[in-house]
């Protein structure tokens, strides 16, 4: 999973449903959030049950009405229709004159002050809610809605979490195959959502719903809209053609008409719970937060209150009878919800295999490293340090500084050394590649404490890595981070690499030195019979025994070459297991 979504996930799947009762009954009994409706029909007139068509309204006018309307006609050249529309438009503007005055000029089909001041106040009360959507919602929609669902649906949340977890699975069913196990969590899961009531479902579709219309109500172009408003000396203030604006208004009267509930104290408190679930929670932080929620809500409830958008719309479309249209939203939550707990059994049971694969890799080098446990690097994330640079190739690094204390310098290193000492190539650039290599691993603990020290607080990586965690922006501290972890990755696999390189390097050669092919790139000693006859106590010419020194005493040279072509060769075989583990980790 991105780094990004681990605190999302975490929060979804480590509190319990007792911690959640108990942080969110805290916060209400401090805080109660007002259920005033947002948006009131009465306020706009809204005809649909009265009269949905102006025919209707027409039809059922007294006689009189009709014969007046008739005798208008004449003199305007219009039906008697016509006429009656135009009627009820002049009606109209006046009444939203006396009713909402400094709002609309009908007879200009201006917005007026009022009008300029209560979208201002929208604005500002609506991208409130911008940020917290942004830093939560919008980052991962079906983390949000788990941990909507685990306040609203207890009894769904708890079995969620307990009956498909790989370790209930796997005791369950210990007789399957791990790829069984998988899909019978998924049908544990399937089992569970099936018991989602309908009054359940009508709750999280109210919730989803409101996250949607608060969501286009957040990310409306106010300030398209706000420029352009001019200053107009003759009423001094901001006015606006309705004509110029009129699309925008009409998407935004579908949006505050869609808007009518609030949000539950539910979908409040999780919206914000999500977004200080970064940083150490503090519950009088999320009091606060609340208090500007309400604030930012009663702008909307204001704005409903002070603009009958839809008469001033009817007037200045000169239709008497346009209503606003419900906007559709929050239709798939429930997909959105199943698919993030099918991606979330995926990535638990990831771990858990490779956790189990782990395991295994390290009981079966654990006779190669003599038992020693892994020499864990202090500074990158691990059990032990959770808080460290969660960079790849830690676990590679750390069989390798153990291989070196364990392996190298103890059954390794004397064999070679001996060679680079007092080994006669052929070709100098043989001995200088042998040179390079050897270099490369007697220098590998030092190269890996040093990459150690540069992922602490204080060092090159862990320093970029601490002073982006404390960046303000969410944006430019994750870009940060993200940086810093990149570099340090990279220079771990180029140290892993760098290592696989040499081993490789001196395995050829090794090789060769023993295998003795004159066809091949490297070839054998030119003094291997020294190094044999040695060995196996045979007597040198007087002359030729200052090339030799001590080799590896109670050890025939060939036999302790062979032994170390095995051990290097099985060292490959261990990063190459390694690999597998770790990319299986990246994925997770």
């Amino acid at each position: 999973m991105e780094e990004e979504n681990r605190t999302f996930h975490k929060l979804v799947s480590e509190m319990t449903v007792d911690e959640r009762n108990s942080l969110l009954a805290s916060i209400s009994e401090k805080y109660t959030f007002s259920q005033e409706p947002l948006y009131e029909d009465s306020l706009q007139d809204n005809p649909k049950a009265a009269a949905p068509t102006l025919e209707s309204q027409f039809t059922r006018l007294p006689w009189y009405r009709h014969i007046w309307f008739f005798i208008v006609s004449l003199f305007k050249t219009v039906t008697p229709i016509k006429a009656f529309e135009e009627n009820r438009i002049v009606h109209l503007g006046r009444e939203i004159a006396s009713r909402f005055p400094d709002s609309f000029d009908y007879k200009r089909n201006w917005l007026l002050p009022l009008f300029h001041k209560a979208l201002t106040d929208l604005k500002n009360g609506a991208r409130f809610f911008y940020t917290a959507l942004d830093s939560s919602v919008h980052r991962d929609k079906g983390a949000f809605y788990a941990f909507l669902v685990s306040i609203e649906m207890e009894d769904i949340h708890s079995q969620l979490q307990t009956l498909t977890v790989p370790q209930h699975i796997s005791e369950e069913n210990p007789d399957a195959s791990e790829i069984e196990w998988q899909q019978l969590a998924f049908h544990e899961m399937e089992k569970i959502l099936v018991e989602i009531t309908a009054e359940q479902r009508e709750t999280m579709y109210a919730n989803a719903r409101s996250l949607y219309c608060l969501k286009e109500l957040a990310s409306f172009l106010y300030d398209r809209l706000l420029l352009a408003f001019e200053f107009e000396p003759s009423v001094d203030g901001s006015i606006c053609s309705v004509r110029v604006v009129q699309d925008q208004l009409l998407t935004l009267n579908n949006i505050l008409y869609s808007f009518k509930k609030p949000p539950s104290m539910a979908l409040i408190e999780s919206l914000f719970v999500f977004i200080l679930s970064e940083q150490e929670y503090d519950a009088v932080e999320l009091q606060n937060i609340l208090v500007k929620a309400e604030d930012s809500l009663a702008a909307i409830r204001a704005f409903n209150r002070q603009i009958p958008l839809t008469l001033i719309l009817r007037c200045a479309t000169r239709d008497v009878t346009l209503e606003p249209t419900a906007i559709s939203g929050g239709e798939d939550w429930f997909m959105v919800f199943q698919d993030y707990w099918r991606q979330h059994i995926e990535e638990q049971f990831t771990i858990f295999q490779r956790d189990r694969h782990r395991q295994k890799l390290f009981e079966s080098f654990s006779y190669f490293l003599r038992g020693k446990n892994l020499r864990i690097l202090e500074y990158a994330e691990s059990e032990s340090n959770p808080e460290g640079m969660p960079i790849q190739g830690i676990f590679s690094l750390s069989f390798l500084l153990t291989f070196y204390t364990v392996v190298f310098i103890t059954e390794i290193n004397g064999v070679l050394r001996d060679i680079l000492l007092n080994g006669d190539f052929y070709k100098r650039e043989h001995r200088t590649a042998f040179t390079e290599h050897y270099n490369t691993l007697i220098k590998l603990e030092d190269t890996i404490k040093r990459f150690d020290y540069n992922l602490s607080p204080s060092g090159a990586y862990g320093k970029r890595y601490v002073q982006g965690s404390t960046e303000a922006s969410v944006p430019v501290k994750r870009r940060k981070m993200q940086v810093a972890l990149e570099d340090a990755s990279n220079e771990a696999v180029e140290i892993i690499s760098r290592t696989k390189s040499a081993i490789e390097g001196i395995l050829t050669i090794l090789e060769a030195i023993i295998r003795k092919d004159p066809d091949g790139k490297y070839t054998t000693l030119a003094n291997m019979a020294r190094f044999i006859d040695r060995n196996t106590g045979g007597a040198l010419k007087e002359e030729q025994s200052h090339q030799v020194v001590s080799g590896p005493k109670g050890t025939v040279f060939i036999t302790s070459m062979v032994e170390v072509i095995q051990k290097l060769h099985q060292t490959l075989q261990i990063l190459a297991d390694i690999d597998v583990t770790e990319l299986d980790n990246t994925a997770a």
